[in-house]
């Protein structure tokens, strides 16, 4: 019986094998290991049976099964009998040679068997498989492939085999006729060719050690024969690479004279194949091992070959890698193995071939040809040896090529020749140099892409040689010696610049090192007797320069510091040095590129120089240093910035150079040879002599003289001389550089030696230079350079001058700019020619262009006119002012800095902000002169048409201005005597209406500047200047406001400004104050009129008395206005005199708003939101709107057009027109208190009002009064009466401060619910369950008045008013405010209402108790539980929406109750809720699951009453936790912890109150089988039970639960026991699962089919 069982499940499970989906035949060929590991002969036997009977099953599935066959071999071939063996031999070898056409998948699927069983009955399958290799006659192709591949697999039984089969085979050779059988013989050649040569490599543990290589020869020999003479040269490609194949690992088994015969003809053939086949792979590897056998056997052939052999390898090697050739890079292994192998047999020969193809041909060659000898260096160094000077000399070309990848090639080929100890030769200089350079490589430019994307960039080349530059220094002890101190050649050259980061961390290492080894001075002595080293002196110059960009280069600067401190510069240095260096480093590792402080840097690395040579005692050690700086300078291409600071070293020494003579000679060549063209080098040349100056100022103005007056500048006169553009541009440039070495001279001079000089010597020069004469005639320059030299230099001289006797011994040579001198020491100081050199700055602003900031010229020309103010003597009125004119004009009147001119100069925003300081700066210069109101009005009188201009840019720049002068003006007031600030007023009308304009800056500016004007009143008052006073300062508070412009923030900050002017404003200015505040509500400016209004209003708000008699002609000018006017501002400025007008008439302003057609306009509801704010009048307002709600009909009902349409609802329009009015009125916050008064009969009334709103339409009159306010722009929301209901229910409880429940029903999407027909009773119950929680005590009243409208004739106010109640219940609030009985009441009686939903409401309001009043529930039960089976049976429930709401409610009483109340109804319930555990509603398979989870509590003392409906359900909750919805899985996790106890059995409870948790994600599968586990050993007579459920399942619609059946049969059939396996119907079983195979899920297809593969425990 087991055995037709288990045959039927394998002949099942074979059936299903055409299935076309690839996961389940894999689950099909594991059930079918499965069974063959219960009893491995018995499935083999099935499958080979069913296979014979089969005969036309496809192959395809004849392969499958055969897989599936050589799996069970695989696992139990030690199992296998003899018998079972032979019958799989020989069905294998009957699939296998059954088609003699090629069908791969299928023969090769047999071959494995074969291949696969031979491996421990070879002697079985050789009987099988010889029986069909019959000499003469051609074998099946596979037989063959089964040979090769068992003499791999089984090497020591199959070698003693393979003479016979040699015998057998070699006749066959000549009777191939086709291609593919070719093939088939030369991959079993190829296969027992290797079988042989790994046999003999482990000789000493085969059986038969007697077997030599000769034994094989003969025959060997002559299939190697045929395969080359005549197979090889087949015109297939494939046949030929198959024979070369075979030939390769044959080659070493034919006899050596064979062997020696043939290669003069085997070679040629096997090189033409790299020209016929993309893949070379097989090609390169079979070349291989010829060449290997050829050179084992000392063949002469193979050297006459050796030429074209060589040139064949190397353009292979050459080649560029195909990326789709997987083999490509083995390829190139063995590329590289046959240039071994003949270096090692021909290195005179091989040397010789490569060193033509280092000089020419393309780069490929090139650097294929260095990649050869790199790799010769490294696997045949013994037999390179003797080559060295050959190879260093062959390397001279190719050091001059300039492709990018033969450099990579060269480079990594000289790290080769530095391990071998190539680079100790002669001649081998060049190569370090060469790398060297390529560590000097740039980037290409950024954009253009490089020739072949496969080539090495320049970053490429560069990084590998910084790399191996430092590992030859510090890895390759033999390069000690080579490098030092060779590698210090290269650091003085400018050319090799970019390599300093790696040449100098290669120096401090061989520097370190030497100096560990070697007595102090030797070395260094040693190196200097080279002659082309550098001397201490310029090493120590260009190590310092370099430093000084410490971040160039990956760090050269910390490079460099190193390296200067591992020289042994000088005796004196060494110990300063040890100490300052690593400071200097430290400072460094502290910062990054971008916190390091360039300027402090420079002072420090200067400091350390200046000290350092102070240092020195033998003074003249510092002449050759000055000589060699000089020379650097010359040489010099590096950065500007590097360039000036050797500008600044060379004045360090020379101001540290004893010899006055060499400093005038010094400084006399720095002025024939600087490259006055060069901004740096005029930089760099001021500088110097600036600081050359401080020590020797005698000496460097006398060189500056001398050079005036020499002839250099001769050739500008003349008159030809205006034609010579080129020539004069030169010369402006050389005057540029004059002119700043003075200014840099006179700047670093001591004080008390400038006096002096000031007039004749340096004024006088640079005037001078500042114009030239043409015919005698004076003619401005109009070179910008030059003129910044010249404001910069007059610059300079001022602050020395206003420094004066003051100044410190500090920095002398830094920027331009600096504090203000103020009117310390300097300030009495005086210069002769003051007014000239302020009017040369003037005439400097005016000819700048007025559209463009280019230069810095205007900035500088604003900052010395800044300089210069405070010396004497003062400037007059008319130069006063046209020097505010023009400053003033020069700048604010720039375009922004993101114009398009603007945007072309990179750097224009910079520009822009240091030219605005300047001018700030001027300003308060000029200021500081005049500190008085008449000062301030003259500058304002400047400055009031920028900041009343229509340019925004323009009005933000003069409005900073304004308070940087006003907050400066009040610091430095000191008031003596009480003074009238006179002309406040007009300043504060000039300035206080822009805190509304349009840019922030400005708003905020405009409140600082009222702020400051107010302080600088109450001065002059008499208060002292550090006076708190309140108002003024609320007014600096108001300044964060103003970056948001919300008009509401805006309107606050303007009636605060204009609340505190009232009341800080002298009674006699504030009439002229009114008057141009009423100016400016006509102000082109939108912002600004709005600003004055408010003002305005906020002023006679303080006032207000005074205008009662104007009130009529007010209430005029503000409709108007709020019918004109749409800014927000005018707007609320105008309803403050509404509210006036109300108090005073509020029966004639009421009945207008009363009689308004219907939308309101916008002036009419800013009305009524005025009126509003004044609670007395609300109060009254209110009562009558709610008596018209209350006493019209809320909508008229119109009969349908067509028979059977729905009637439409049309909306009344008095009580819409009160709801609007309700709405407008209620959004004022003064309206809290009347709202508060009424709220019960307003909540009660908007309530209802809501509900009769739903659905219903605005009248035609209405629709067609809509459309027009829609086309004039106006929003229409108001009109739709559902809309304006909500909003007024909002608006009424946001006023009565319940904002929060707004909020809480808003969060919830409440009130767009309320909206929607279908959804408005859950909008309610979230607006019931908000007023529960956050307004309870509010509650009876509107309870009380909500009762009697459940029964309203009115069907949607009795869904509205039963949706709130019901809802009310679900909180405890209700019982503590005793209002649980009455609702109770109320909706009990609700069961028979006409009305579906109200009924639905009405239990799920019953419900609610559970929830809100739990304890209340057993007083009530029963009359609650009669509800709940009611509405279950009600009849009148077509979609079970009423049974749904019934279950669900009674889900949450159960948890209430006790056994003894439901023990009547208990098995009645679960009865009738089964039928919805599998209903196509999630929502009631949802609720159902859940109540018998519930009822389950109830079973668990009388297990006779619940236990077996328990039991029932058990597998539909245990599928159903596969359900496609996620609320079914988790209600059914909740009903399997609940029933768990109800099992009887330990383990099933505690694993589902663990494993079910909803938190929890569950692992079905794992879980499924421990239920099975423990149902079977606690329920074994449930068996039959279980498998009849799923076996019903089969045909569930849900794929989820027909794979969870069949998963949940197959983990049922792994844990019985064999008595509960007789029990099972097998056949049934088996037929049920067969059919549902046939499922059109795969998913459910592998679970069947691993269910079938575990039926084999039934067996």
């Amino acid at each position: 019986m087991m055995e037709s069982r288990i045959r039927r499940l394998a002949t099942t499970l074979m059936d299903a094998t055409t299935d076309k989906d690839p996961e389940v035949q894999e689950q099909i060929r594991n059930s079918l290991c499965a069974l063959g590991d219960a009893d491995p002969e018995e499935i083999l036997e099935c499958c080979g049976e069913y296979l014979r009977q089969h005969d036309k099953l496809p192959f395809p599935f004849r392969a499958l099964i055969l897989r599936s066959m050589e799996s069970v071999i695989r696992n139990h071939l030690p199992e296998l009998g003899k018998a079972a063996a032979g019958a799989v031999v020989a069905l294998a070898a009957q699939e296998m040679t059954k088609s003699k056409e090629p069908i791969q998948e299928w023969q090769e699927a047999a071959s494995d068997v074969l291949v696969e069983i031979g491996k421990r009955f070879l002697n079985k399958v050789m009987e099988e498989v010889l029986g069909k290799f019959q000499p003469g006659i051609l074998p099946h192709p596979c037989v063959l492939r089964t040979f090769g591949n068992l003499a791999l697999a089984n090497v020591f039984g199959m070698v003693p085999f393979l003479n016979s089969i040699l015998g057998t085979l070699l006749p066959m050779l000549g009777m191939v006729r086709t291609d593919s059988m070719k093939c088939t013989f030369c991959y079993a050649l190829q296969r027992f060719s290797e079988s042989i040569q790994e046999y003999l490599a482990g000789r000493d543990q085969a059986p038969d050690p007697t077997i030599r290589r000769d034994a094989f020869a003969p025959e060997m020999g002559a299939a190697f024969e045929i395969l080359l003479q005549g197979w090889g040269q087949s015109r297939e490609g494939q046949v030929r690479l198959a024979v070369l194949e075979a030939l390769g690992p044959m080659s070493s088994l034919i006899p050596e004279e064979k062997l020696e015969e043939q290669i003069p003809k085997l070679l040629p053939g096997i090189l033409s194949l790299y020209k016929k086949h993309p893949e070379p792979f097989p090609i390169s590897k079979s070349l291989c091992q010829i060449l290997e056998s050829s050179v084992a056997i000392g063949s002469r052939s193979l050297e006459a070959q050796l030429e074209s052999l060589l040139a064949t390898l190397l353009t292979q090697i050459c080649a560029p890698a195909d990326p789709n050739v997987p083999t490509s890079a083995k390829n190139h292994t063995e590329l590289l193995r046959c240039f071994s192998v003949l270096a090692c047999a021909f290195p005179e020969r091989l040397l010789p071939f490569l060193a033509p193809k280092l000089e020419s041909g393309s780069e490929r060659t090139r650097a294929g040809a260095l990649l050869v000898l790199r790799h010769l260096l490294n696997s045949a160094p013994s037999q390179m040896e003797m080559k060295k000077s050959f190879i260093i000399s062959s390397l001279r070309l190719p050091l001059q090529d300039n492709n990018n990848k033969v450099k990579r090639a060269l480079v990594q080929l000289i790290s080769a020749l530095a391990h071998h100890g190539y680079l100790e030769q002669p001649g081998a200089e060049a190569l370090l140099e060469f790398l060297v350079r390529q560590c000097c490589l740039q980037d290409g430019p950024p954009g253009i892409p490089e020739e072949n994307s496969e080539d090495p960039t320049n970053e490429n080349v560069r990084s590998i040689s910084v790399s191996t530059l430092l590992l030859l220094s510090t890895t390759v002890p033999r390069m000690g010696p080579v490098l030092w101190p060779f590698l210090l050649e290269f650091l003085i050259p400018a050319q090799f610049s970019p390599a300093l980061t790696p040449l100098c961390r290669s120096l401090t290492f061989l520097a370190g090192k030497i100096r560990e080894e070697e007595p102090e001075n030797e070395a260094w002595s040693r190196s200097e007797q080279c002659g082309n080293l550098p001397s201490p002196q310029a090493l120590t110059a260009r190590l310092l320069a370099v430093s000084s960009q410490p971040f160039l280069g990956s760090g050269r600067g910390a490079a460099a510091l190193r390296l200067l401190g591992a020289l042994r510069i000088h005796p004196h240095l060494e110990n300063r040095w040890e100490k300052e260096i690593p400071q200097l480093l430290e400072h460094l590792e502290e910062n990054t590129e971008n916190s390091l402080c360039q300027q402090e840097w420079e002072e420090k690395l200067l400091q350390f120089l200046r000290e350092s040579l102070e240092s020195i005692p033998d003074k003249s050690w510092i002449c050759p240093l000055v000589s060699e700086m000089f020379r650097q300078l010359r040489a010099s291409d590096g950065s500007r910035a590097e360039k000036n600071f050797l500008y600044r070293s060379m004045g360090t020494a020379l101001g540290s150079c004893p010899s006055k003579e060499l400093v005038r000679k010094q400084l006399q060549e720095l002025l024939e040879n600087a490259r006055y063209q060069d901004e740096a080098e005029r930089e760099g040349l001021a500088s110097c002599f600036g600081i050359c100056a401080r020590d020797h100022l005698e000496e460097t103005l006398e060189k500056l003289e001398e050079f005036v007056k020499s002839d250099v500048f001769k050739k500008s006169l003349g008159l030809f001389s205006i034609f010579k553009e080129r020539s004069e541009g030169e010369l402006e440039k050389l005057r540029s550089g004059l002119v700043l070495c003075y200014g840099r001279v006179a700047e670093a001079a001591p004080p008390e030696l400038l006096h002096s000089r000031l007039e004749s010597q340096i004024l006088k020069n640079l005037l001078q230079h500042g114009h030239t004469k043409v015919l005698g005639i004076k003619v401005e320059t109009k070179d910008t350079t030059l003129k910044l030299s010249l404001a910069r230099s007059i610059s300079m001289i001022s602050r020395a001058l206003a420094r004066g006797n003051s100044r410190n011994s500090g920095n002398y040579y830094g920027n331009d700019t600096g504090n203000y001198p103020g009117n310390g020491p300097g300030g009495s100081v005086s210069i002769a020619r003051k007014a000239e050199l302020v009017a040369l700055m003037v005439e400097f602003l005016r000819a700048e262009p007025p559209d463009a900031l280019r230069t810095r010229l205007r900035q500088q020309a604003l900052s010395t006119c800044s300089h210069l103010l405070p010396l004497e003597p003062a400037l007059g009125e008319a130069e006063r002012s046209e020097l505010l004119q023009t400053a003033l004009g020069s700048v604010l009147a720039l375009p922004p800095t993101e114009s398009p001119k603007n945007r072309e100069q990179p750097g224009a925003p910079d520009l822009f902000e240091d030219a605005l300081g300047s001018l700030q700066e001027l300003l308060q210069g000029l200021l500081r002169r005049r500190l008085s109101p008449h000062g301030l009005q003259e500058i304002f009188a400047h400055l009031g048409s920028w900041i009343k201009s229509p340019r925004e840019q323009e009005r933000e720049r003069a409005l900073g201005i304004s308070k940087s002068l006003l907050e400066f003006f009040l610091e430095n007031l000191h008031v003596s005597s009480i003074t009238p600030f006179y002309n406040l007023s007009s300043l504060l009308a000039l300035l206080a209406p822009r805190c509304s304009d349009g840019i922030p800056k400005i708003r905020a500016d405009s409140v600082d500047c009222v702020r400051s004007l107010l302080r600088i009143q109450l001065c002059y008052e008499g208060f002292s200047r550090d006076h708190q006073d309140e108002l003024l300062e609320g007014l600096e508070l108001l300044k964060e406001g103003l970056e948001n412009p919300d008009f509401s923030i805006l309107f606050h900050t303007c009636t605060r400004m204009g609340s505190v002017i009232g009341k800080r404003i002298p009674p006699e200015q504030l009439l002229q104050l009114l008057l141009e505040l009423f100016q400016a509500w006509d102000d082109p400016d939108g912002n600004c009129s709005r600003a004055a209004s408010v003002l305005c209003n906020s002023l006679l708000r303080e006032r207000g008395g005074i205008l009662q008699e104007k009130v009529p002609d007010l209430l005029a000018v503000i409709r108007s206005k709020l019918e004109l006017q749409e800014p927000e501002q005018l707007r609320r400025a105008a309803q403050q005199s509404v509210l006036i007008l109300g108090l005073q008439h509020p029966k004639a302003v009421l009945g207008t708003l009363l009689g308004s057609a219907l939308p309101f306009d916008s002036p009419s509801s800013a009305m009524w939101r005025a009126l509003g704010t004044e609670p007395a009048l609300s109060s009254q307002i209110l009562e009558l709107l709610l008596e018209r709600l209350s006493r019209e009909v809320p909508f008229t009902e119109s009969k349908p057009f067509l028979l059977g349409g729905a009637a439409t609802r049309v909306a009344t329009a008095p009580p819409l027109a009160a709801t609007c009015a309700l709405d407008e009125l209620m959004s004022v916050p003064e309206a809290a208190a009347a709202v508060l008064e009424r709220f019960p009969a307003l909540f009660q009334r908007l309530l209802l009002r809501l509900g009769c709103s739903v659905g219903v339409q605005l009248p035609k009159f209405l629709r067609n009064s809509c459309r027009e306010t829609r086309g004039q722009g106006a929003a229409a929301k108001a009109l739709r009466p559902c809309s304006c209901a909500v909003e007024t229910l909002q608006a009424m409880l946001v006023r009565a401060g319940n904002d929060d429940v707004v909020r809480d029903v808003g969060n919830s999407g409440g009130w767009e619910l309320m909206e929607i027909p279908e959804r408005h009773h859950d909008g309610i119950a979230l607006l019931a369950g908000a007023m529960a929680r956050l307004c309870g005590p509010r509650l009876p009243p509107i309870v009380r008045s909500l009762i009697p409208e459940l029964g309203s004739v009115f069907e949607c106010q009795r869904v509205t008013s039963t949706a709130f109640l019901a809802e009310l219940l679900n909180h405890k609030v209700v019982n503590d405010l005793l209002l649980l009985e009455p609702l109770l009441d109320a909706l009990t009686a609700l069961e028979k209402d006409s009305c579906l939903l109200v009924r639905v409401l009405a239990l799920r309001g019953l419900g609610n108790v559970a929830s809100g009043s739990p304890e209340q529930i057993r007083r009530h039960g029963a009359q609650l539980l009669a509800s709940m089976v009611h509405g279950m049976d009600d009849q009148d429930d077509p979609n079970n929406r009423l049974a749904l709401e019934a279950m669900s409610s009674l889900s949450k009483i159960l948890d209430h109750l006790e056994q003894r109340d439901v023990h009547s109804t208990l098995l009645r319930v679960a009865i009738r809720i089964r039928p919805f555990f599998d209903s196509e509603h999630p929502e009631l398979r949802h609720s159902s699951i859940v109540l018998f989870g519930n009822l389950s509590r109830f079973g668990r003392s009388d297990s006779e009453v619940f236990s077996e409906q328990v039991l029932n359900g058990l597998v539909t909750l245990l599928l159903h936790l596969q359900d496609p919805q996620p609320d079914v899985v988790k209600a059914c996790k909740f009903a399997l912890r609940m029933c768990g106890p109800s099992l009887g059995c330990e383990e099933l409870r505690e694993m589902f109150g663990n494993h079910l948790r909803e938190e929890r994600g569950l692992h079905y599968g794992e879980f499924l089988n421990d239920v099975c586990k423990f149902l079977m050993r606690a329920h074994p007579a449930l068996l039959s039970r279980l498998l009849s459920t799923n076996l019903f399942y089969f045909k569930s619609p849900w794929r989820e639960l027909r794979a969870a059946a069949a998963m949940f049969i197959g983990f049922l059939v792994l844990h019985m026991d064999e008595e509960q396996g007789q029990q099972v119907d097998l056949d049934e079983l088996i037929s049920a699962l067969k059919l549902l195979l046939k499922d059109p899920v795969p998913a459910v297809r592998i679970k069947v089919a691993e269910t079938l593969g575990r039926l084999v425990r039934l067996l």
